[in-house]
């Protein structure tokens, strides 16, 4: 890594300062964000509320002995009138599930609640640890945490309150198949909410109606749209919890905008209210559950809640959706839920930009990763069984797309190298006026018609790549569970060996041997890259090149494999490409002869080169006049 690479850096480093600055909430964000936040409390004291109606209450007299007592059964159906309305009959039941399944498939159905209870997915495996770090697997499961909820507020006129929460109904099944269930909660007088379930064959795709019979006369005239509750605890799937934390968040889709999301690595908020939506999803990693509105929901409320590391969760996600509601006698709102894998052709086939959940990244590097480096690495997987060489294919296709950068940052050097001879005697002449050097090295720069930041460019143009494939390949479910070598999984860390203490700073308390190799080779290709240049007017530039790729190793240790064994195939073809290039392609005796002639050729300063002269000068000057004035004291 030379001086060139290291500008090159810290300029990218600058731009992401600004484009944070840049990007920053505005007070009117802040302030929408603040009335999410107080609606979503809101919601959280109704569900507490609703929550407290499963206990049995209890005579004030006999709280004092703290004895506990059971309502008659008139008090009973009394209190559950009061709650439910003319749904108190729903409100007692007992719990059974209901299972359909396709080739797919396997989903699980609470009669209470109507709702999903639990999704498997018979192609994906979960990887479990013991102490021992033995590992063993089974199926993955979504929406399977007890605390899971996802009910509609039915806003009966003659209920205090948002209305009954159909989470705490019994639902009647009818119409049953393999495939397909229907769940109807009664009212009474032929008056019923009923959700309709149906599964897609081949497909993560469930058909999904509820029906409104009857309600209009129960429900308050004022009422324009129904709410609907979901909370999703969203469980550890992968080995690496922080990366799946990390991923797990919030999409949803306006239907006139693009998709947007709550914030990935805090909790957040996002004010949807007013806004016509066609999906609302709750991601993790490598896997989504989608709810699609076959014309449109009429806002929501989303909010991420990051939970502490000792938690068995890793985050609460949670929406608010509204369904539009017109008063109809009969209503039928029709969606389609996608319980599955961010698999990219099946969430596209979805429509509305689905595939955007998938964390590829946004702007030109969410765009590199799923129209460029995506296509090529399926193209390559089509012939090619193994992932890891996938990946060598993929760095040796992404060197070939840059070796003309990569040609002029290395023919730049070249010619630096050529002056160092002329560098070399300025230092001799000028000696300890390093202000002096700087002057007439550029003056030389200047003369011999050399480009000092001529390599940085190059640099710069590859970086878009380089930031796509960061994100790339912990995205990518093609990476997941695919072993290479040593390791086990090339979508999380790979592990050599085992230690019995925890490093800060990311590190972690497992050796990568991808990470080990990485650092090793780059601190190889930058002793060869930079042996001829000449360091002496900075020192520290030299030696700061050797340190920063041990500083990264913290950050890559627990990181990606895929990504880490990507940049070690890279180095060794950085390497090689290197070496080649300076021994075959590179002629020094032509470049010896093209600076002299660029030498005799007249010059005519650009007004960059004045500006930059000039302020050296200046710069010159003002160091001269502190050391006269410190002669002076002395």
């Amino acid at each position: 890594m030379d001086r060139n690479t290291l500008i090159g850096i810290s300029l990218v480093f600058a731009l992401f300062v600004i484009w944070q600055q840049v990007m920053a909430p505005s007070a009117a964000e802040m302030e929408a964000n603040k009335r999410a936040q107080d609606s979503i409390a809101q919601l959280e004291t109704r569900n507490q509320a609703i929550d407290s109606l499963d206990t049995v209450s209890k005579d004030s007299q006999e709280v004092k002995t703290e004895a506990a007592v059971v309502l008659s059964d008139s008090a009973k159906i009394a209190q559950a009138a009061s709650a439910f309305g003319p749904f108190a009959a729903a409100a007692n039941g007992e719990e059974k599930d209901i299972v359909l399944e396709n080739e797919l498939l396997k989903v699980v159905l609470s009669n209470k609640g109507g709702r999903i209870r639990e999704v498997e997915l018979k192609q994906y495996s979960k990887v479990l640890e013991d102490s021992s770090f033995v590992q063993t697997k089974i199926p993955v499961k979504l929406l399977e945490d007890a605390k899971n909820k996802f009910e509609y507020i039915l806003p009966l006129a003659a209920v205090p309150g948002e209305g009954v929460p159909t989470g705490q109904l019994y639902f009647e099944a009818s119409e049953q198949s393999a495939t397909s269930v229907t769940l109807r909660a009664s009212a009474g007088e032929g008056r019923y909410f009923e959700q309709t379930y149906t599964l897609t064959p081949n497909s993560y795709k469930i058909d999904y109606d509820v029906r409104f019979e009857g309600l209009n006369t129960l429900i308050a005239n004022n009422v324009q749209d129904i709410k609907l509750n979901w909370v999703n605890f969203i469980d550890p799937i992968e080995i690496n919890r922080n990366y799946e934390r990390n991923y797990a968040t919030v999409y949803f889709k306006p239907t006139e905008e693009n998709p947007d999301y709550c914030s990935c690595t805090g909790d957040d908020t996002e004010d949807a209210t007013g806004k016509r939506l066609k999906w609302v999803a709750h991601s993790n990693q490598f896997f989504t559950s989608g709810l699609f509105a076959d014309q449109s929901f009429t806002g929501a409320a989303m909010e991420t809640k990051v939970l502490d590391e000792k938690n068995q969760d890793l985050k609460r996600l949670y929406s608010e959706v509204l369904i539009p509601y017109g008063h109809a006698p009969s209503e039928t709102f029709s969606m389609s839920l996608y319980s599955g894998p961010n698999e990219f052709k099946r969430m596209k086939a979805m429509g509305d930009d689905f595939e955007d959940v998938i964390p590829f990244g946004w702007s030109i590097f969410g765009s590199i990763n799923r129209w460029v480096i995506r296509p090529i690495f399926n193209f390559l997987s089509s012939f090619l069984g193994s992932a890891g060489f996938v990946i060598l294919m993929l760095t040796l296709l992404v060197k070939l797309l840059v070796f003309p950068l990569s040609y002029r940052m290395l023919y730049s050097q070249a010619k630096m190298g050529a002056l160092k001879p002329q560098l070399e005697q300025l230092k001799v002449k000028f000696k300890d006026d390093t202000q002096q050097i700087q002057v007439e090295t550029m003056k030389m720069y200047r003369e011999f018609g050399v480009n000092p930041l001529g390599g940085c460019l190059p640099m710069l143009l590859q970086m878009p790549i380089w930031f796509a494939l960061y994100r790339f390949f912990p995205a990518s479910i093609e990476f997941r569970q695919a072993s290479f070598l040593w390791a086990t999984d090339l979508s999380s860390y790979d592990v050599i060996a085992r230690l019995p203490f925890e490093i800060p700073l990311g590190f972690g308390s497992h050796i990568s041997l991808f990470t080990i190799l990485w650092a090793g080779t780059t601190l190889i290709y930058t002793y060869y890259n930079t042996k001829h240049m000449d360091f002496s007017a900075n020192p520290a530039m030299k030696w700061m090149q050797y340190i920063m790729p041990v500083m990264f190793l913290g950050f890559f240790n627990s990181f990606a494999s895929g990504l880490t064994c990507y940049l070690l195939f890279s180095n060794v073809i950085n390497i090689g490409q290197t070496i080649l290039t300076n021994t075959y392609l590179i002629d020094k005796d032509k470049i010896k002869e093209l600076l002299d002639k660029n030498k005799a050729k007249p010059k005519k300063k650009s007004a960059f080169a004045e500006r930059l002269e000039s302020a050296m000068k200046e710069q010159q000057r003002i160091q001269a006049e502190r050391e006269a004035a410190k002669k002076k004291k002395k």
